[in-house]
C-alpha cells in the first residue's frame, strides 16, 4: 500500500527543520531539508505499520492547499510505501513447524544445510521478493 501526505517543514531556531505531519499528528525533525523529509517518511511508515497491526484505518491525505503555513515554512508531499517499509524494518521472526521426508532431512543435515535459511530463500523466490536491506 502506498500513500502521499503533506508535511509542514519549518526552520528550527537551533538549525535544521521541525516537521509536522498534520494528517497523522506526527512531529519529527531533521538537521537539514533532506533529513527532515526522510524523517517524515520514516515516522509515517512506522505509525502506519502500527495502525495496520492494530487494524486501524489510515487518515485521508489532506490537500496541500489546505495546510496553513507561515512565510518561512515549506509544505511538501512525502510518499510512503508501507509494504516496503514493513519489509525493511520488521525484523520479527516467527516459528513454523514443517514436515519433510526423513531421507530428505538426513541428506540436508549431512550437507550442513540451514533449514531456516533454505526455507526463507525458497519462499522469497516463489513470492518474487528480495531483501530490502
Amino acid at each position: 500500500m502506498k500513500g502521499a501526505y503533506p508535511v509542514l517543514l519549518s526552520p528550527a531556531k537551533e538549525g535544521g527543520y521541525d516537521v509536522y505531519v498534520p494528517d497523522w499528528e506526527i512531529n519529527t525533525q531533521g538537521s537539514d531539508l533532506p533529513e527532515a523529509i526522510y524523517m517524515a517518511r520514516d515516522a509515517i511508515g512506522a505509525v502506519g505499520c502500527y495502525r495496520q497491526d492494530e487494524k486501524r484505518p489510515f487518515p485521508e491525505a489532506s490537500e496541500v492547499q489546505a495546510i496553513h503555513k507561515s512565510h518561512s515554512s515549506i509544505v511538501s508531499l512525502v510518499d510512503v510505501d508501507f509494504d516496503a517499509y514493513r519489509r525493511k524494518y520488521d525484523s520479527r521472526t516467527v516459528r513454523k513447524n514443517l514436515t519433510i521426508p526423513s531421507w530428505l532431512n538426513e541428506m540436508a543435515e549431512k550437507q550442513g544445510i540451514n533449514f531456516s535459511q533454505a526455507l526463507q530463500q525458497s519462499l522469497k523466490d516463489q513470492l518474487g521478493v528480495q531483501d530490502i536491506l
